[in-house]
């Protein structure tokens, strides 16, 4: 017989974790003085300890191995039993290959849009494309509620989670006034209904158009590049198209957000465009 301290470092499990066993009825001392309250174990029952370890390696909680100690256990229920385990085995490693596949999806999307980053100004053609609106005359701070609702609009219709939302700001992104006329766009693959909040329609093509990949906070009232690249609009002679808003495209999903800043294409049109 051995004290439940050297049981414990004999067996290799801590002296709580055998206590709590012994609540469970799981491995109950061998003996237990009445006078002093010791616990005490005999070597055989470090074969129970073992096959309590190999029962958890199985993935079997301490719950679930409790019949396997049972003396009058029949073959039957053990099939029984390991069957469940199987099962339950199967579900989590389907559910764990689909975190798996999600990772992997998330580095590949992450390694696309590091590519993608041109680090500077360019020029570039838009093409049209289409999508469902919300256009509102609403404070600054309320451009993460619009753009929500757009993107639930659009999911309840069968929608995937959007990987790009587009602001259009039709006060040209001055950021002057408490209150801003902003439209948000995302884009659609499927016939969705408009309704008196939500326009579907294209978003116009645009010949061409000054853009500027940046990281921006994804609620921020305006956009903090606006003013770098309008002055390198007029660095380079060329001209803003007071026609058309500003768009700034989030070219991530909300789910893709690393840190507390996303990327983000600026784009200014040009004159030149079909006006």
């Amino acid at each position: 017989m051995m004290k439940i301290s050297a049981f414990a470092k004999v067996s290799g499990i801590s002296i709580k974790t055998l206590r709590y066993y012994d609540e469970l009825g799981l491995l109950k001392p061998a003996h237990v003085d009445e006078q002093s309250g010791y616990r005490y174990y005999s070597e055989e029952q470090l074969l129970t300890v073992k096959r309590i370890t190999a029962y958890k390696k199985q993935g079997f909680t301490l719950e679930q191995l409790k019949p396997f100690f049972e003396e009058d256990i029949g073959t039957d229920v053990v099939k029984n039993k390991l069957e469940d385990k199987m099962t339950e085995l199967q579900h989590a490693m389907r559910s764990l290959q689909l975190q798996l596949d999600e990772v992997n999806s998330r580095m590949t999307r992450l390694e696309r849009s590091e590519a993608g980053n041109p680090g500077g100004p360019t020029i570039r053609e838009v093409p049209s494309q289409r999508a469902a609106f919300i256009r509102d005359q609403v404070p600054r701070s309320q451009l993460c509620l619009l753009l929500d609702e757009i993107t639930k609009y659009a999911a309840s219709y069968g929608e995937e989670e959007a990987r790009q939302l587009t602001i259009l700001w039709h006060d040209h992104g001055s950021g002057n006034a408490d209150i801003a006329d902003i439209e948000v766009a995302v884009p659609i693959t499927r016939g969705i209904p408009a309704n008196g909040r939500v326009r579907v329609d294209f978003l116009p093509q645009l010949i061409s158009a000054a853009s500027l990949v940046h990281r921006c906070d994804p609620c921020i009232h305006s956009c903090p590049v606006i003013p770098e690249l309008k002055a390198w609009i007029s660095s380079q002679g060329l001209v803003q198209s007071e026609s058309e808003p500003i768009r700034e495209i989030y070219l991530t999903s909300d789910k893709d957000i690393y840190g507390k800043k996303r990327p983000a294409e600026l784009l200014i049109p040009l004159q030149g465009n079909a006006e």
